[in-house]
């Protein structure tokens, strides 16, 4: 009787510790980086693996005559290695491109390079994609379908909703300066049914001050969503992040959703459980 006591007990605090880490979730934020500026490599990536933090880094060759020189912007090989560090790299263009100004066929072309740089390297092929500099054309949609994307985000300052918003037209937050009123605003957003992406490009970003974000405040976010416990996902992991929204709010995505780390988590605990049982009931066994 007592060894069945004990195996209860286990199994009870292996749950309730579970649990306690899942209540611990605050919500879903997805961070991309947009222009493969330099500092996404030697700034941004160190501090995300820091917290444990996905991402999705959407790549070009920007055109201002800068893309080789590898003090400004990602090379091809820093690309790679930040896929290999388990980051996502999406697509954002060959040139930087406003979709509204080129035709179907140019858009197609531009997409291509980036896909075929990829592959090349051994980076998994692109499936979201982002607008250059958030310019939409409705007309081009059938051009990302075609070549397999499942998300492209722009703009427009509000957080996603997956059960109302069209996936080709994700929304997201431009975080930017020290606006930190801004950026808190943003992470509020991202509760109940709702997912808050934010987009960010050089941290510093010389090159385009418009869009800077210093160091010393890049740093002090990320910290602020680790302290806060909210999980910080890449676009890719969308679905991953949509399993832990309310049942009704889930009826968008038909993709099979991907284990959560506070699931990989329960899992591990509910397994090592159960190899103490075993050894409770029959100590031989374990040996």
């Amino acid at each position: 009787m007592k060894k069945f006591i004990i195996i209860f007990f286990l199994i009870y605090s292996c749950v309730a510790i579970a649990q306690k880490d899942n209540s611990r979730r605050n919500g879903t934020v997805i961070l991309t980086f947009d222009d493969a500026c330099e500092s996404h490599y030697n700034i941004v990536a160190p501090i995300l693996k820091q917290y444990g933090f996905g991402a999705t880094f959407f790549v070009c060759e920007f055109p201002d005559g800068n893309f080789g020189d590898t003090t400004k912007y990602l090379s091809w090989h820093q690309i790679k290695q930040l896929s290999e560090m388990g980051f996502e790299i999406g697509n954002h263009t060959w040139h930087h491109t406003n979709i509204n100004s080129i035709s179907v066929d140019s858009l197609s072309h531009e997409l291509s390079y980036i896909e075929n740089k990829c592959k090349s390297l051994g980076i998994p092929k692109p499936v979201n994609f982002a607008y250059p500099a958030y310019v939409i054309d409705s007309a081009k949609l059938p051009v990302l379908y075609s070549h397999g994307y499942l998300t492209a985000r722009i703009g427009g300052d509000r957080a996603y909703n997956p059960s109302n918003d069209n996936p080709m037209f994700v929304p997201s937050f431009t975080i930017k300066d020290n606006n930190s009123n801004y950026f808190y605003h943003a992470i509020a957003e991202a509760a109940a049914n709702k997912i808050t992406i934010l987009t960010i490009h050089g941290v510093p970003d010389e090159l385009h001050p418009w869009v800077n974000t210093p160091v010393d405040v890049f740093k002090r976010y990320m910290k602020y969503l680790y302290d806060h416990h909210y999980r910080v996902v890449a676009m890719r992991d969308v679905q991953k992040a949509y399993a832990f929204m309310p049942n009704e709010s889930r009826d968008f995505f038909s993709a099979e959703i991907k284990l959560d780390t506070v699931s990989k988590t329960i899992i591990n605990k509910l397994s090592m459980v159960i190899l103490l049982s075993i050894w409770v009931i029959n100590p031989e066994s374990a040996i």
